[in-house]
């Protein structure tokens, strides 16, 4: 991913969740994915889906049921 993919994919998302603090950063040594941030808290990894010419993002968030547990308590 280019730099001005990465800024586009970050303002992209803090319009779409209404979130100044999300944060869209490279990974060291890959060029197909990137880093997504909530503050400095790590939650997930957008991907470059590269398909005849078209390219596409995917963003994937694991979420653990003890995580779950922490807002349902």
């Amino acid at each position: 991913m280019t730099k001005e993919e990465l800024e586009n994919l970050q303002k992209y998302l803090r319009v779409k969740f209404g979130n100044p603090q999300l944060l869209v950063k490279a990974r060291p040594k890959k060029t197909d994915s990137a880093e997504v941030y909530l503050g400095e808290e790590f939650i997930g990894v957008m991907y470059l889906d590269e398909d005849e010419g078209e390219r596409s993002f995917n963003f994937q968030m694991a979420i653990l049921d003890i995580d779950l547990d922490e807002v349902a308590g």
